[in-house]
This record gives C-alpha cells, structure tokens and sequence, in this order.
C-alpha cells in the first residue's frame, strides 16, 4: 500500500454564506458549494455574488473551496454551460464537482486550468470506474456511499495515485446514491435534478385489494393487530421474509438512519482517504458547525496517536446535533435493518441551537436566540477555537435593544439579548473575547417526550448492535417501549437537569448558578471542580467518601 504522508482533508457542505463561515471556524479543511440553478443545490442560498465572497473567506483561513457543476444535464442546461463555465473561472476555486460525462469533457475543454472533481453522482464503485476517470484527467474521485471498507481499501491499492473522496456523515438515501425516481413519480421533483422531495421518509399506509376490484385501507387496530403480518420475500433470499411494519400512525419502511462513520473513521484514516465529507447543504449552522468541530477534533487526536484513539468522547458531541439514528450503513460490506428507522423519521437530539454570538463587545456578548430561552436555562457556549465548554445558568434575559428584562424570551421575533461578562467570574476578560468570537455556537438542553426519550434510547441500542456491542433482547425491549410510548403520546415534556437551582444541584459548576457557588452545601464539590479544566463535569452522584477521595488526589 502507498504511503501517505498527508492528512486527510474534512470537508463539509455550505448551503449559504453563514453555514460556509461556520464550517470554516470550526475546522473545515474545506467546503462544498454551489448555486441552485447548475448543481444538485436547488436549496443553496448562495448568489454568485456571495459564492465571490465565501471564497475569498476560506482563502483568508487557508482553506479550500469546491463549487459543484454535479447536475445531469438535459439539452436545456447546455445553453448555460458557457457563462457558467466563464464565471467559474473568475472565482478561482479549488476544484469543480462534475458528474455528468458532457460536462466534464466540456469544462476540461474551455477551462483546463480548473482541477476536476469526480461526484458521487457518479456512482464510481470499483478501482476500475476511478482508472477511468482519472484517464480522462480527474484529480479526485468521490466514492459511492455503496462503497464498503474492504472495497475501498482496495481501491486506495490499486489507485494511488489519485485522490480518494468518501462520505462520513449525513443523510443516507434508501436507494442507490441519490438514483431514485420515487421523488419524480410523488412530487415531480427529480431527486437528479437536486430537487428530492423525500419521498421515502413520507408516512405510508397498507391497502388491501378485495377480488371484487375494490380497494380498502386496512386499518389496524388493537382488536384485529394480531391478525395479520405483511412480509417481503426478495428473489434471491427464498424463505427470508422480511417484515412490513405498520401501526395506525403508518410505516417508515423506506426510512434510511444517518451515517455516522465516526466509530470507524480510524479504518478511513489508516488507508489514507484524501477528504472525508460531510452530507448537510440543507442543514443550519448548528449542524455544520458541531459535526466540523467533532470530526476536526477526531482526526486531529488520531494523528497524534492512533493507537489510543477511542470515538467514544466524539460520538457524545455528535448526539448533541439533530439526527435520525445513526448507522455504518455499507461500512462492514451488507445494509443490516439497524440502518433503518421504521417507527419515526424526524431528526431528533437531547440538544438544540439555543443562540448564537452576533457580536462581542468590550463588557458584553450580544446574543442572537435561536430558540426558546426560559429562566433557569444553562447555556454551552461551544467554542470554535477550545475544547471545553464554557457554560452559564441565566435566571433573566435583558433585551439588546431596549434593555428590558425578562425571565423568557421567544426566538419567534429574533431577538437579540445581552450577556455581561461580570456573570462570567470564572473565566478571565481575555479569553471571553479571543475563545469566544462572533458566530460562536451556543446550545442548550432540549426538553423531550417520554415518547423521544424512548427514541433517543433505540437508536443509542441499534447503534451498539452494529458495533458488536448490544443486544437483541435489549433492542427488542426498547423498540416495545417506543411503541407503547409513541401510543399514548405522551405530552409532559421533561429535562434531564433541573431549571432552577434545587438540593439536586446538576452538578455541572455553570458560572451563574449561585446556588453552587455559595452554599454550603456544595463547599466540597466546589473545590473538586476547581481542580477540572473549565467545562468538564462532575459526576451526577458521588458520595461524601468519594469526594474526599478525589479532592485529595
């Protein structure tokens, strides 16, 4: 195997100039882009004009640009190809992701100075598909999500001399890389034109077809359920009847979880793969932001030792981001059903995007909300410059504009609050303002249904089971108790921490929480967590021995 004496690059999506900035603060190597009309980016909110700005932004960083070109082209894109094709050429960008065939040889014709980047689109496979390309004069070939390990492996082999782009992280498509006409034949909206409409996520209902030529919906309830089981038999597999699950609330059997390489990513990196990529164009800043700042830390720790190197710390910083479950999808070779969500398909965290530094003045942060503040709240100021977080407890939110203060504040007008760094008292001026820029992120608990409790739990369970680590039984016993929680839905929602400060003190040492930092009470664990580094947790529940055992080491 060649030796790569390089790293690998991350790479993440920017679907608008503030998710570009983002993913760059929080360590990008570089950044994806396009405009909605010549690429699979119908959702972009970038204007050319801005496409000029952001990359002379990741430049600034010494960072990368890649503008997309991946659409396939129908005749009445070829008119658009010159223009597109003259202004490309002005930007200057690192590389330009094409897919279809015409386009290629048509770019590499008119602008041969641009290095060409080969998509995913594509559907490249094999070492023999990347040999191919790379004939023709491609510089990087990103692989199919279909790809497993030992596939890649051997291709990184047999091509070593070309670059090698796989994906990481993000959305999975139930079909073959994004080749689905589902969208087209719902919606109209063709999935290769950029413009998926997500069919496959769509709640869907069993109809049963009576030999009279009518057609009913089966309605299953508690009374006729036992009744009945659906299966799919595939041709290759007689006898393997794979379950079509529905209940009154419908059937996700089409629903891909998210992939998450993460507790592998050591095997991407130990081949030498040129750049991991992140799927997320249509995601917000949050997302692209704390997923950057998790793989960037990974891979960082990786170089420095990979022999101790551990997901276990990166996989808790990626649970904080909205996701469907996560899966190795084609990592190990075959799809397990683990890397479907067949009872729910919404994103869903612990955490959410609670606000965001809009400005950092020289006694103060001025805050923009994201989300519903309440009094009692701790929020993690996510630094893209340091690793632990700063937190703080907020009792009162003081308008930025009028000075009115609140104990609530609603993001539905977003408003902008300011946060005195007196509050801060245990962090100095200095790193308030170096760690802490403009367009850091600040994320907060999010308060959940029993019902996306018990989701939360399954997917952690079927995570384990394709790592080797779970159980069936465990599995099985959570699935029972989404199912039951999901019929009741039940409404109280609930925090892991309390609000406000209670003898159950969360423990976490927030600046701001006077209660930790003056009663009696808390006099021990007060002087353990001098000794932690800023933002590093206690323990939820240690005895008085144990206190005193660790205060003195």
């Amino acid at each position: 195997m060649t030796e790569h004496t390089h790293r690998s690059e991350l790479l993440m999506p920017a679907g608008n100039l503030e998710k570009l900035k983002a993913a760059v603060l929080y360590g990008a190597d570089a950044v994806y882009l396009g405009t909605p009309d010549m690429s699979l980016r119908t959702k972009s909110a970038f204007s050319l004009e801005e496409v000029v700005e952001g990359v002379e932004f990741a430049h600034s960083f010494g960072k990368r640009v890649y503008l997309t070109l991946n659409l396939f082209s129908h005749n009445k894109d070829i008119t658009k190809l010159p223009q597109f094709v003259e202004t490309v050429r002005k930007v200057k960008p690192d590389g330009l992701i094409v897919a279809d065939p015409g386009v290629f040889m048509y770019v590499k014709q008119h602008a041969p100075e641009l290095e060409l980047h080969i998509s995913t689109q594509a559907n490249v496979c094999s070492w023999h598909s990347v040999k191919f390309w790379q004939d023709l004069g491609a510089k990087l070939v990103v692989l199919g999500r279909e790809v497993s390990y030992e596939e890649l492996k051997e291709i990184r082999e047999k091509c070593p001399d070309i670059k090698l782009e796989a994906f990481v992280h993000g959305s999975m498509c139930m079909t073959y890389s994004g080749r689905c006409m589902l969208s087209n034949f719902m919606a109209e909206r063709g999935a290769n034109q950029g413009a998926c409409a997500n069919s496959c996520r769509w709640k869907y209902k069993v109809h049963m077809g009576l030999k009279d030529g009518t057609v009913k919906e089966l309605n299953l309830t508690e009374e006729n359920l036992e009744l009945f089981e659906f299966f799919l038999e595939e041709d290759y597999r007689p006898g393997e009847l794979l379950p079509i699950e529905e209940d009154q609330r419908g059937t996700y059997i089409l629903n891909s979880k998210d992939l998450c390489i993460m507790p592998k990513l050591n095997d991407l990196l130990s081949i030498g793969v040129d750049s991991l990529k992140v799927e997320g164009r249509g995601k917000s800043p949050y997302y692209v932001g704390l997923v950057a700042r998790a793989y960037r830390m990974a891979i960082d720790d990786w170089y420095n030792d990979p022999t101790n190197w551990r997901a276990d710390d990166y996989m808790k910083e990626l649970s904080t981001v909205p996701n469907r479950g996560y899966t190795l999808a084609f990592h190990d070779g075959r799809l397990t059903n683990y890397a479907h969500g067949f009872e729910e398909t919404y994103t869903l965290a612990d955490y959410e995007y609670a606000a965001v530094v809009h400005e950092v003045q020289e006694d103060a942060y001025i805050l923009k909300v994201k989300n519903k503040l309440i009094a009692g709240d701790v929020l993690e100021f996510v630094s893209p410059k340091r690793r632990d977080i700063m937190l703080i407890r907020l009792y009162e939110y003081e308008n930025a504009e009028n000075g009115r203060v609140t104990e609530e504040v609603n993001a539905s007008t977003t408003p902008f609050i300011r946060v005195p760094f007196s509050l801060f008292d245990q962090e100095e001026v200095s790193s308030l303002t170096n760690d802490f820029p403009a367009m850091t992120i600040i994320r907060k608990e999010k308060a959940l249904t029993q019902e996306q409790w018990d989701r939360i739990k399954l997917d952690a369970e079927s995570q384990k089971l394709e790592l080797g680590r779970g159980t069936q039984q465990g599995y099985e016993e959570k699935r029972e108790k989404l199912q039951q929680s999901l019929d009741e839905r039940d409404s109280d929602r609930t925090f892991k921490t309390p609000r406000r400060g209670t003898e159950g003190c969360c423990g976490k040492g927030c600046n701001g929480c006077l209660m930790f930092w003056h009663d009696p009470l808390y006099e021990k664990a007060r002087t353990l967590l001098a000794k932690k580094k800023q933002g590093q947790l206690l323990e939820k529940k240690m005895t008085d021995e144990e206190l005193d055992e660790a205060i003195a080491s």
